[in-house]
């Protein structure tokens, strides 16, 4: 099986490009912070403290997380309950940011990633992918952007859900989750040190896509659609 693995902090268009990607190369897109998202849904549902890691742990016994496919598109259900739809508001992102620096989480999706991988070609991103997750991924890439360029793009998707949020409002929200992603003292964000890196500020979508796809022919050979 191949694996493809991109990291990069929020905004930084990872997923987009990943889901891109996948249908072009007829790969599975593992959008991995969408697991870490359903574990803080759970917590943001049910109203439980999350500041403990002792709860933290205690909860993981009553969550179960399901990832199904259907056409390269990725549904995630937790405890048979398909959330995949709930899971985008900042509130389950900043409790996302905190949970995942927890190694009981981290520990718990672990396996779920991996095995995931072992039975598919797949585009996995997420911020420890490559240091992490899959470490013998067969091409690495680190995503990046100014934080200007990534909460403009994240206010974008927001206006349709929350028309009354404000650009600062998700500025200092990915500002907030950059750091905490990378002072985590477990598998901070960073890049790995054979990942490419690369920095799509000004790049549009389709030519970030293009750049990355054609680094991933030069080390892989396989048709494209």
């Amino acid at each position: 099986m191949i694996s493809i693995a991109i990291d990069g902090p929020s905004g930084s268009g990872k997923s987009s490009i990943s889901k891109c990607l996948a249908k072009k190369l007829n790969f599975v897109s593992v959008d991995t912070g969408a697991l870490y998202r359903s574990i803080a849904y759970y917590f943001f549902k049910n109203n439980i403290d999350y500041n403990l890691e002792n709860n933290v742990s205690e909860s993981l016994k009553n969550i179960v997380i399901d990832v199904k496919y259907n056409n390269n598109n990725q549904f995630v259900f937790l405890n048979n309950e398909n959330i995949t739809g709930n899971i985008r508001s900042d509130e389950v992102s900043m409790i996302s940011s905190q949970i995942s620096s927890m190694p009981c989480v981290r520990k718990y999706l672990l396996s779920l990633q991996r095995n995931i991988a072992l039975k598919n070609n797949i585009i996995m991103d997420g911020r420890d992918i490559g240091t992490v997750v899959l470490p013998n991924a067969d091409v690495k890439f680190f995503l990046t952007a100014s934080p200007k360029s990534r909460a403009q793009r994240r206010y974008e998707q927001l206006l349709k859900k929350c028309p009354n949020i404000t650009f600062y409002e998700v500025w200092k929200n990915i500002n907030e989750r950059d750091f905490n992603d990378m002072h985590r003292k477990i598998a901070p964000l960073k890049p790995a040190k054979d990942a490419i890196i690369f920095d799509n500020s000004r790049y549009t979508f389709d030519e970030s896509v293009s750049y990355i796809l054609k680094k991933i022919k030069e080390r892989i050979n396989f048709e494209t659609k």
